[in-house]
Parts: C-alpha cells; sequence; structure tokens
C-alpha cells in the first residue's frame, strides 16, 4: 500500500497544531463563537486531542490537533500520527503551528499512520491526508515511507507465503526496480561454492537455503548490508516451546530491514556502490537437521562448535560476513533479530548496535536523534572473547552461562569480518502493540538513524 502526500487542492482543511498549556493564549484572538466551541468541546491541545471546528462567517471548517508539551513529547514519537488516526476523511494542510524542529518526521509518522496489512483481510481505510507542508523534502518521507511499507509487509506475512524462496523473490524485485545486479545460490550449490553454515542450518527445510545477493551503484565508497534471513525459526533439533514459536515468522526482520534501508538508498540515489547480502532459510526439524555438538567449518576456515541449534543466525550470517570482507568493502552493516538478551537490555523499542569506531557510534547516535529512531551502543567488550571460545573447535555458538548474549553473540560475527568497518544491529523488529505511526507487528529499526548518518558516516 504506497503511502503518500496528497496533492494540494483549495478545499483543503486547514489543520491547526496547538501545544499542550497554550491554549488560553491560542484562542484569544480567535473570533468568540471559535473559542466557545473550543473550551465547550474541552479541548486543551493534548497529545492525541483532536476537534473539527464548525464553519463561521468568513471561516471554512478547519481541525484543531493537540501537541502536548515537551514533557509528553518525549515519552513517545510521530505525535501527529496520533491525531491523524482520529481524524474524519479528508485532505488537510497545516495552516499554523508546524513545529520548528522535526517537522519531516511527524509528517512521516502521519503517513506511517495509514499503514495496514491487508493482504489476508481486506478492511477498507479512508484516512485523512496531508498536504506536504512547506520547508520538507516531501519526496525524501515519501520514500522512507515505501521503505517501511516493504519491510513491514514482509515481517507480517506468515511464512507460509515468505519462506526463503518468496524472500528471494522480493529481494528480486525491489533489485529489478532499482536496476540492481542481481544473483542468488541455492541448495547444494551452497556447499560447492563455500557457504557450508548457511546450508547446514537450512538444509532440513523442504524449501533450499539459499543466499541472495545485488549490486547496485558504479561510484562511490562501498557500502555492504548483509541481513539476517531466517524465515522461521523452530529452534532446530534444540525446539523452541510453542509460545516462543509464535513470532518466529519475524526472525526474517533483519532482511526485511536491509531491504527497506537499501530501497531508501537506491531511490534517494546515494553515490554508494550498494552490496546486498541476504543468507535466507527456515530452521527446520528432520533427518538432516544439524545437531547440538556438530563441528561445522565456515567459508572463512574457522570451525565452529553447535552447542545450541536455536543459535542459528550467528551461523547463516558468519558464512555471508566473510563474503562481505572480500569484497574489501568501505563499512559492513549487519541486522539481525539476534537475541533475547538484546531485548531483556533495551526493550523493543531500541536498536542496539556495536562498533569499534567510536567516531561512528557518535554519528550515529546524533543521527538517531534528529530523526527520532532511538539506537543505543552496546560494548564489543574483549575480555568476553574466551566465552566464545570451546575446548574442540575456534568458536562456539552459544556460550553456556546465559551471560552477555547480545555480546558474546556480536564478537562471533566480528571474527568474520577480519579488518573490514563494521557496524551489527541486534534489533527487534516488532511493535508489541498498536502506537502512533507503529502499528502492532513488524517494523523498521534503526535503519533511519542509519540513513540520515550514511554522509558522515562515508564522508558522501
Amino acid at each position: 500500500m504506497p503511502l503518500s502526500f496528497a496533492e494540494p487542492v483549495e478545499s483543503a482543511i486547514p489543520l491547526h497544531i496547538v501545544e499542550g498549556n497554550t491554549i488560553d493564549a491560542w484562542l484569544s484572538d480567535k473570533p468568540a463563537d471559535f473559542a466557545e466551541w473550543v473550551r465547550l468541546n474541552g479541548f486543551e491541545g493534548g497529545i492525541g486531542q483532536v476537534l473539527i471546528v464548525p464553519s463561521g462567517p468568513d471561516r471554512p471548517v478547519s481541525a484543531l490537533v493537540g501537541y502536548g508539551t515537551a514533557a509528553k513529547r518525549k515519552r513517545g514519537r510521530y505525535v501527529l500520527a496520533s491525531a491523524a488516526a482520529k481524524l474524519p476523511e479528508g485532505v488537510y494542510r497545516i495552516a499554523s503551528g508546524a513545529p520548528e524542529t522535526g517537522l519531516e518526521t511527524e509528517c512521516l509518522g502521519w503517513l506511517l499512520s495509514a499503514y495496514r496489512f491487508d493482504r489476508y483481510r481486506k478492511k477498507p481505510s479512508k484516512p485523512a491526508r496531508l498536504i506536504a507542508p512547506e520547508g520538507i523534502d516531501a519526496k525524501r518521507v515519501e520514500t522512507i515511507a515505501a521503505g517501511e511499507v516493504l519491510l513491514r509487509d514482509l515481517i507480517n506475512t506468515p511464512t507460509s507465503d515468505m519462506g526463503p524462496d518468496k524472500l528471494e523473490e522480493a529481494a528480486s524485485a525491489l533489485a529489478s526496480m532499482h536496476g540492481a545486479q542481481f544473483s542468488s545460490i541455492v541448495g547444494d550449490d551452497l556447499i560447492e561454492q563455500n557457504f557450508p553454515m548457511i546450508h547446514a542450518v537450512g538444509r532440513a527445510s523442504e524449501t533450499p537455503p539459499r543466499l541472495v545477493e545485488f549490486n547496485w551503484g558504479s561510484t562511490g565508497p562501498k557500502l555492504t548490508l548483509v541481513g539476517k534471513g531466517v524465515c522461521f525459526d523452530t529452534g532446530g533439533l534444540d525446539i523452541k516451546p510453542p509460545s516462543n514459536m509464535l513470532l518466529m515468522k519475524k526472525d526474517m526482520g533483519g532482511a526485511a530491514n536491509v531491504l527497506g534501508l537499501a530501497h531508501m538508498i537506491m531511490a534517494l540515489k546515494l553515490p554508494v556502490q550498494l552490496r546486498v547480502l541476504i543468507p535466507a532459510v527456515e530452521n527446520s526439524i528432520a533427518g538432516n537437521a544439524f545437531r547440538p555438538s556438530d563441528i561445522l567449518m565456515s567459508r572463512k576456515g574457522l570451525t565452529v562448535e553447535v552447542n545450541n541449534t536455536d543459535a542459528e543466525g550467528r551461523l547463516v550470517l558468519a558464512d555471508a560476513l566473510a563474503l562481505a570482507e572480500e569484497g574489501a568493502p568501505d563499512l559492513v552493516i549487519s541486522m539481525a533479530t539476534l537475541t533475547g538478551a538484546a531485548r531483556v537490555a533495551v526493550g523493543p523499542d531500541i536498536a542496539p548496535f556495536f562498533t569499534d569506531d567510536s567516531d561512528a557510534a557518535m554519528a550515529l547516535s546524533r543521527a538517531a536523534g534528529r530523526v527520532d529512531d532511538p539506537v543505543w551502543q552496546l560494548p564489543f567488550h574483549e575480555p568476553y572473547e574466551e566465552m566464545i571460545e570451546p575446548a574442540y573447535a575456534d568458536l562456539d555458538n552459544a556460550p553456556s552461562g546465559g551471560f552477555a548474549g547480545a555480546t558474546t553473540a556480536a564478537l562471533f560475527l566480528r571474527r568474520f569480518v577480519g579488518g573490514a568497518r563494521y557496524m551489527h544491529f541486534d534489533i527487534y523488529g516488532w511493535s508489541p502493540t498498536d502506537r502512533p505511526g507503529r502499528s502492532k507487528g513488524g517494523t523498521g529499526q534503526g535503519i533511519r538513524a542509519l540513513l540520515e548518518a550514511l554522509p558522515e558516516l562515508l564522508k558522501l
């Protein structure tokens, strides 16, 4: 479902954004009947408050939406989206009260408030539409919204219609849209071309595992995005309990976020050489499933002892990261719904990331603040390296003890990128509840912050 701004029309309804605790001052120069209507309806400018004001002498129908106080706005994001969802169908233009900072983010939230995942149940939707206000880059906002729609639809689609083959098709369609060069390695060809861990994790599924790749752009810094594409995770032979399996269609959320970000980069024509790598598998159970205590060879030549088949995401990412390093990239970014430890640490809203580059970390954090896409740096803590070094192989995919699970997973992945400049995101990719601009279900995390930061990260 494309989300876009409305074309300007004379009949657009004037929209007034009113900050909380300013209603008396705001009404002081308004006509008496207007002010009386507002007061009688109890409108005070609180977040999510909406009021339609009838027409009067020489005055058209107008709408008021509350913007709340600065303190209240800190407790959420996409403030205008909370009002957009309540306004009646129509086309609106901002007549007054547009925030001095963050207007593009607020407009993005407005567009995203109209998102519906309706593939399986068509429901009529007649959202309030907004004319792009002056001073924003409307094309950029619409492009970001399109990337978000893409990734949400991918995550929300169940594995029956979004297995490794369908994820490949989605990546191929995106590559074709932007004229990128696409390729994939499927099934036993993964063994022939030295991707043994991707093959091991996905070989028990009826849908063969695969490594999906596309390349776009011929000049500029080399940026490689790697996304975990585990389309369903039973846990393998270390099977998950039923309650933990309910959301496992979203275990390809890293791949979905990477594709959403890739769309934004290509549509905005950033001057980079973009490479996207997605190991797409289903971690299933069958007689040929990989086993606890197996020792796997990786593309990089490191051996990995499998102490838990439910720690499969880092295995498929490792082979893809080894390939990424071989291309001499200027920056490698991986995104994965990788560990429960990351969720315990920062909850579902914040995208934790790891990097050894302190300047990059600061640039990303500043960018995240500008676009209201929260991230938080976690440490590559060197003393924990010994936790991922087992007795019988070079690496352990699931250290015992349960401590620092997000960090040990990140340290594991870092072993496969060599000296490449590297950032890893351990995201959740899911909104547990309906919130303004973020309906319950798949969601983007960290990619708007990355898009904002890329000019500084890559010196564009």
